[in-house]
């Protein structure tokens, strides 16, 4: 489409979800850019969380829901692509850190083999580059045929993204990834996303203004209306959007005068 461009790794127009009869989302449109940490802000229960599953279409798991509008993916509408490619792409990180109970090799290796591949040096290579990757490996690398389970709860949720970049995607989607950890557990996460960034596009979901606002390039703030269900209030450059917010209810939002 003509709105697209080789800056922008999604386009959204009019995007709707609903959960039965329950509208969550209301006429969602926004670009995503490539290259870009990107977080979504605003109180429980607006959306957040629907709308980032929406890009892997993970919605399409929960039973009754029903979505409409476009997303698009380098010019290509999702709900046309093969969903199994969609989500090799389209990794995902969940709020809690959700290590396999194997081995941290086995856990990496996991995608990997259920694309296809075999080779024992092949995945030995895949393995340790997803783990540098992570910034992991020299924490792990003399244990990894030991219990993923067994190592800090920083570690597992890096090492989840470990997991998902074995299989090469070009977006991370992160549910609050940090939140379930400690502070000096969270700064390497936020730390983490920065390199990344120049090689992946990156969306998380964020309950910390402070997150939000040290560690994205663009804030897209929503609220819930009863009327309305969930829907974007502002969308723009985060420095922007915290300094400069162009409406009255992110000002009050972000300053915590909001409720």
């Amino acid at each position: 489409m003509s709105l697209n461009n080789h800056a922008d790794k999604f386009i959204v127009e009019n995007l709707e979800v609903f959960y039965g009869k329950f509208r969550a989302l209301k006429d969602v449109n926004m670009a995503i850019r490539a290259n870009a940490i990107t977080s979504f802000i605003g109180p429980s229960g607006c959306g957040k969380s629907t709308y980032l599953r929406a890009f892997n279409r993970m919605n399409d798991l929960i039973p009754n829901t029903t979505t409409r509008g476009l997303i698009e993916k380098d010019a290509r509408d999702i709900k046309g692509l093969d969903i199994v490619d969609l989500r090799k792409t389209v990794g995902m990180i969940f709020q809690r850190p959700n290590p396999f109970p194997k081995s941290i090799f086995d856990n990496i290796a996991y995608g990997p083999r259920a694309h296809g591949i075999k080779s024992k040096a092949r995945l030995a290579e895949i393995v340790e580059r997803s783990l540098r990757q992570a910034v992991l490996w020299d924490e792990v690398k003399d244990r990894l045929h030991k219990s993923a389970l067994a190592i800090s709860g920083g570690q597992q949720q890096r090492l989840c993204i470990a997991r998902a970049l074995a299989v090469e995607p070009d977006v991370l989607l992160m549910d609050e990834p940090a939140s379930a950890l400690d502070p000096i557990a969270t700064l390497k996460i936020e730390e983490l996303i920065q390199e990344l960034k120049e090689t992946l596009t990156i969306v998380i979901v964020t309950h910390n203004m402070q997150q939000a606002a040290r560690a994205s390039d663009f804030t897209a703030f929503f609220n819930m209306d009863e009327d309305r269900g969930g829907y974007l209030v502002e969308f723009g450059p985060t420095a922007s959007v915290f300094t400069n917010p162009e409406k009255k209810l992110t000002e009050d939002y972000i300053s915590g005068r909001f409720g």
